[in-house]
């Protein structure tokens, strides 16, 4: 046995099992069996670790070590953009001692693990984040402030990471904190975009604009580029059919996938854990030979092609183009990511067999499908597996979460195009239906239901002919759940009846969704963190590992001192937005005013149309009285946020609207002190962490059936804002936690919503007889009132005509929640009273308890602490 290892050999390796195959080397090992690795010293390696800088002396050198040898600055030409960098690659370098420990923790122990596949990580920024989860917020904020900078200053100075755009990216990045902070391992794959969605500016007609959003304009501090990790990825050529199930796919376009590497800390442990973002590069790069022809633009055409799949998130697929690049974008991601998972399995040295005993995989919604018939591909192309053993594995590894009960919300991609772009991917894909002979045990276990093998094949009929994908993700994944109570009964009885009628219920489950307290209230509302430590005299550390502690607030309920101390924070927070928007928009908010809050992706199941609608309604209203009765009313701020799909006109519309209403009545001299309206733009991470924490009421107003779930009803609820909502998605269970008493609910329920869409289909009622107060604000926005009426013709006729999201139905009833709802806060000590009461009872959205649901009841993953 060789006692050491030539260091030019292991230059060469990729993996310690490639220094064994390299070099014949066996290791010994230690009375544990863990196997000593004679390479170099190891006592001098131990030794060049640095520490993890905790005491402000080691903070400030730390730096400005980093001041002068990474930026090349001295102290006096450092502004806070310079000094923001500084910090951040101090507080980078305590991340890194963590996450070294920890990796190397992973692949001593080789636990089972789990990998979370999302198209989107809306990640936020990190300084602050990474700050609080190390422990290290205040020793930072001294040592930046003996350097002559104001922490929260130089936190401002950071960007949102462009890697997402709603709740389905937001979700994915509570779920990566709360993996780490309940020490399980896993890690993230996404895409590192360049230019993320977009960035959202208002033109002055009031409609909605999209520019590239440069978050990568200064270097990122958070990741690490990672040149050693690339893989070569196929698009296009022709697949040859082999014996036993195999094929050789060959030719076409081959791109370079790149890793880089975003640390995720855990709260209060030493675990931290990764995300993995993927960046396309051409493998060849610069055609030389084209560009001494003088043919430029070929020249440079292969890397454009490459660095185009992670330009954007969610390119316009409106167009063939954009149609082909998305579905390049997700087999690249997938495909990327499934190889780096089978290099790290087979580092452990066990047989491809044992791959679900060590891999889990979440799908998160139909976008990283391509992996189910890509891992088939590894199996029996490159592994040479029997195809049952292959279809066997992939389907003990796969978990797929569904976000959606909207039929044309589910994935499907041309046959035509697949078999263009991924033509052994569609091979797999006919064979996991003849092969695996989906089809024939449908129809043996339903015989003659021609309808329902029609509903259930992977392949729709019709022109196009349409693979899908959620069909494809049910038959592959070892268990599918929805993300609400709602929504998993609801998933159960339409788009997966069929399949759960095969497979049997068990295979159909629900977790619902969580946030993590510790961005989502300590770090945007510190005031009511402080206060709630102080008042249940624990530390922080106790209700942000355990969010189920805040109960014990409702001992406090009735303490004047303590309503009054609540209110204190909430006024606090209002003071700050309204600093944010007079310093970002230059417009001046009444911060004594009620806050009600809308912030979602445009969308018409979101019914940002009704709550403007019931805006101008409420305008309309206070027009019509005399100025004594109105001395009865209740001011009001009304808020809008979010972005529009580029493609989606009506959703656009909706923005247009919002915007010109609020210049109408921001500017009514007989209103304007009861009444505003603003649309703020470029909604991101850090906006919410500033609208949230302020907000008295939230709406989340979706057509009941129609929302998978919901987090931003969780975030308003955990900062003590109460809620106005439809009884839709996990509004349901918040209601259930916190009582109906301190909820405002409204609208028709779920089982009635088909019915009336029959009704609106075949026997409509003249909107001015089914809703007399929604067809005056109609009639007042058609005739001109708050701008060109005619432009907003299209938006008005989709509640005039179908009115497939039922605003005609709920409109009464949602203007009568709203008068309760002023009813309420006339009486300040019960609001307060309410407030408490509700983010007392929000231990159970916890991130921390939807990761562990997923650990224990679907990934079997156990806990793994680095000590």
């Amino acid at each position: 046995m060789t006692s050491t290892i030539d260091p030019s050999t292991i230059g060469k390796a990729k993996s310690r099992r490639h220094i064994r195959t390299l070099t014949g080397y066996t290791a010994e090992t230690d009375a544990a069996g863990k196997e000593k690795w004679p390479i170099g010293d190891e006592k001098v390696w131990k030794e060049g670790i640095p520490p993890v800088t905790t005491e402000v002396p080691q903070i400030t050198k730390s730096v400005v070590h980093h001041v002068h040898t990474s930026l090349a600055r001295q102290a006096y030409n450092l502004d806070n953009l310079g000094a923001y960098q500084a910090t951040a690659m101090s507080t980078r370098d305590n991340l890194l001692a963590n996450w070294n420990e920890t990796q190397l923790h992973y692949n001593r122990k080789a636990p089972k693990r789990a990998y979370y596949l999302s198209l989107e990580f809306l990640m936020g920024r990190t300084l602050d984040n990474a700050l609080l989860n190390l422990g290290l917020k205040q020793q930072y904020g001294d040592g930046t402030q003996k350097l002559g900078f104001n922490l929260e200053d130089l936190i401002e100075q950071e960007r949102d990471a462009g890697l997402g755009n709603g709740g389905l990216g937001r979700l994915a990045a509570c779920y990566l904190d709360s993996s780490a902070s309940q020490e399980l391992p896993v890690w993230g794959y996404g895409l590192r975009y360049k230019y993320g969605i977009f960035q959202q500016l208002i033109s002055p007609d009031g409609s909605q604009l999209e520019a590239p959003d440069p978050w990568l304009e200064h270097d990122n501090p958070w990741e690490l580029a990672r040149s050693d990790v690339t893989y070569h990825i196929r698009f296009y050529g022709y697949a040859e059919r082999l014996e036993g199930g195999r094929a050789l796919w060959q030719g076409g376009q081959e791109v370079l996938a790149m890793a880089y590497d975003v640390m995720i800390p855990g709260y209060a442990t030493k675990n931290t854990n990764n995300l993995r973002l993927w960046e396309s590069k051409p493998k060849r790069g610069f055609d030389l030979q084209s560009f001494n022809a003088g043919d430029y633009e070929r020249a440079v055409e292969a890397s454009n092609s490459a660095e185009a799949i992670t330009s954007v998130l969610y390119p316009n697929d409106h167009t063939t183009f954009g149609k082909e690049l998305r579905l390049k974008q997700q087999y690249f991601w997938t495909a990327a990511s499934l190889a780096d998972i089978m290099r790290r399995f087979k580092n452990t040295g066990k047989d491809v067999s044992e791959f679900p005993d060590y891999v889990a995989i979440q799908l998160n919604d139909t976008h990283p499908t391509l992996a189910i018939p890509e891992l088939m591909r590894m199996l029996v192309d490159e592994e040479e597996l029997p195809w049952d053993k292959a279809w066997e594995i992939v389907c003990n590894t796969f978990f797929f979460t569904n976000h959606t009960v909207l039929p044309e919300a589910l994935e499907k991609w041309p046959v035509g195009l697949m078999e263009n772009l991924l033509p052994r991917h569609m091979q797999i894909i006919y064979d996991i239906v003849s092969v695996w002979a989906f089809l024939q045990a449908v129809e043996k276990k339903f015989p003659g239901d021609k309808d329902r093998l029609a509903r259930m094949s992977l392949i729709e009929e019709g022109f196009p002919k349409n693979v899908r994908m959620a069909n494809l993700a049910c038959i592959g994944s070892r268990k599918v759940n929805g993300v609400a109570e709602l929504h998993s009964e609801l998933v159960r009885q339409t788009i997966m009846k069929d399949f759960v009628e095969f497979y049997g219920v068990s295979k159909f489950s629900n977790v619902t969704n969580g946030i993590t307290p510790r961005r989502w209230l300590d770090q945007c509302n510190p005031g009511l963190s402080n206060l709630i430590s102080e008042t249940l005299k624990v530390p922080k550390a106790t209700f942000l590992k355990d969010l189920y502690k805040l109960e014990g607030l409702l001992e406090h309920v009735d303490d004047p001192a303590f309503q009054k101390r609540w209110a204190a924070v909430k006024q606090s927070n209002k003071e700050r937005l309204a600093q944010h928007i007079e310093s970002t928009l230059g417009l001046k908010v009444n911060t004594r005013a009620m806050f009600d809050v809308q912030i979602k992706r445009l969308h018409e199941y979101k019914r940002q149309t009704m709550n403007i609608m019931g805006v101008i309604h409420r305008y309309l209203t206070l027009k019509d009285m005399t100025p004594e009765q109105r001395t009865k009313v209740n001011p009001k701020v009304v808020f809008f946020a979010g972005k529009a799909a580029p493609g989606y006109y009506i959703a656009k519309l909706t923005i247009r609207l919002i915007v010109n209403v609020a210049r109408i009545i921001n500017e009514d001299p007989e209103t304007k002190d009861l009444l505003s309206l603003y649309f703020l733009p470029d909604y991101c991470v850090s906006l919410a962490e500033v609208l949230i924490p302020a907000s008295d009421i939230s709406q989340h107003i979706s057509t009941a059936g129609t929302e998978a779930s919901g987090t931003s009803n969780m975030k308003f609820c955990l900062n003590g804002g109460l809620l106005v909502g439809t009884v839709d998605g996990a509004n349901i269970e918040i209601a259930e936690e916190v009582g109906e008493s301190n909820v405002f609910f409204f609208g028709n329920l779920t089982p009635a919503v088909e019915d009336l869409r029959y009704q609106h289909m075949y026997h409509p009622v003249p909107i001015e007889q089914k809703c007399p107060p929604l067809a005056r604000v109609i009639n007042e926005v058609a005739e001109g009132r708050f701008g060109d009426g005619g432009v907003y013709e299209p938006l008005l006729n989709t509640i005039r005509q179908n009115d497939y999201y039922l605003l005609t139905e709920d409109f009464d009833s949602y203007i009568k929640a709203l008068e309760l709802v002023d009813q309420a806060y006339q009486d300040r000590t019960e609001w307060i009273k309410k407030s408490i009461r509700t983010s007392a009872k929000m231990g159970k959205f916890s991130s921390d308890r939807a990761i562990m649901d997923y650990a224990q009841e679907y990934w079997n993953l156990e806990q793994t602490s680095v000590g």
